[in-house]
């Protein structure tokens, strides 16, 4: 490697495309390729980083396996960092097993740091955590430290643990500071906010607070039933049962929970689950399955009583009913959470993080854009959207989560 590839490639390293440039602007060869994709990445051209990156590929030998690999993860890092999430997680995994077999363990960390980002972003938290298993940091430069430091913080926040979160971005703000890279920083310092602002919004008997994350950790440690519609959950002493797949049964406990220790009337009920303002016999005779069905699936929890006006939610053990509800409730939550993050989406890698149809996520974009809340730019598969973040709440109990994660 000659001295020019050399000084760009430290330039990088400490946060410094333009320096880079400067050494490889004019040069074609592969290194250099790879290194000008690295750098306009870094710029935030990410169109035309992909293209160099590629170009770099082709140009290294059949024999040059951990230059091919290496440009394969910086292309992985390009495309996560422009949500663009449909990538090979076949092929960065490849990478990772030849760098690790190299003994390139830097970009092999970085390697597993990408696909435990990118699973974290869709909600696959579990295969996100499984993916760290293992790996030792001890040998690895302060940025990648950083960087293994608030993918742990992520995971932690998205498990609603802010005393673990809250350890992983000290970790992380120690790192970046020996980094000395101020992009690494600023993202620290992101992260540490999340865990300053409202998480979620607690209603009981009648009246709302707002929760930060750690609120929200000790609720769940508390002995109180808690309905969780950020989940679409019901949680009491360590017991989770999951309703995501019965919205109507979520619905009514949801409705119930908010009333605690009052009861709900009918109407309300018929009103809150099947959305109709008007109701006859069918609908009360639906109202009565329905409850039958939640009563069966609460039946470790609580019970739902009929009264003379309606039902009532009556737990078991715990002591209070609560609902957690997300800080913002839209029916769009989901989809702004993920453009709330101050990057550009496109369609198709929204449908992935979501779990959906591309066809569903333009409907709603759609709607979102003309109430002027979403904006897009580019056309065709170039096509961008964006969104400012919600000011003043954190975002993390609006993402979705993989059912098997509950």
């Amino acid at each position: 490697m000659d001295s020019l590839i050399t000084a760009a490639a430290r330039a990088l390293a400490a946060g410094d495309p333009l320096g880079a440039l400067r050494f490889v602007a004019l040069r074609d060869d592969a290194p250099a390729l790879a290194l000008r994709g690295v750098a306009m990445a870094q710029l935030g051209d990410f169109t035309r980083a992909k293209a160099l990156l590629k170009s770099a590929t082709r140009a290294f030998g059949p024999l040059e396996l951990v230059a091919r690999a290496r440009c394969i993860v910086a292309e992985a890092d390009v495309a996560f960092a422009s949500r663009d999430l449909g990538w090979s997680e076949e092929a960065l995994d490849a990478a990772r097993a030849t760098l690790e077999q190299r003994g390139d363990l830097v970009n092999a960390a970085h390697a597993r740091h990408l696909a435990a980002r990118r699973l974290l972003l869709v909600g696959r938290v579990d295969d996100a955590e499984h993916v760290l298993d293992g790996l030792d940091t001890g040998a690895l430069p302060p940025s990648s430290r950083a960087m293994h430091e608030l993918t742990i913080a992520g995971i932690a926040m998205r498990r609603l643990r802010a005393v673990e979160a809250h350890v992983a971005l000290g970790a992380a703000d120690r790192a970046a500071r020996d980094a000395g890279i101020p992009a690494l920083s600023a993202e620290v310092a992101d992260a540490w906010h999340v865990l300053h602002v409202p998480a979620a919004r607690l209603i009981a008997a009648g009246e709302e607070r707002p929760l930060l994350l750690g609120d929200v950790e000790a609720l769940f440690a508390s002995p109180a039933l808690v309905v969780d519609a950020s989940r679409n959950v019901v949680r009491a002493n360590g017991a989770v049962l999951s309703l995501a797949r019965r919205p109507v049964l979520f619905a009514l406990a949801r409705a119930l929970g908010e009333a605690w220790p009052g009861d709900v009337p009918r109407d309300v009920l018929i009103a809150r689950a099947f959305g109709s303002q008007f109701n006859d016999e069918s609908h009360r005779a639906r109202l009565r399955v329905d409850i039958a069905r939640l009563r069966g699936e609460l039946r470790e929890l609580a019970d739902v009583r009929a009264t003379r006006r309606g039902f009532a939610l009556v737990p078991d053990v715990a002591r209070d009913v609560v609902v957690l509800a997300p800080p913002v409730d839209d029916e769009h939550g989901a989809l702004l959470a993920f453009l709330a993050d101050g990057e550009s989406w496109s369609t198709t890698s929204l449908a992935l993080a979501l779990g959906t149809s591309q066809r569903t996520v333009q409907r709603e974009l759609e709607s979102l854009a003309s109430a002027g809340r979403v904006q897009a730019f580019g056309r065709g598969r170039a096509r961008r959207w964006v969104t400012p973040s919600v000011p003043g709440f954190a975002t993390a109990l609006l993402l979705p989560t993989a059912l098997r994660d509950q």
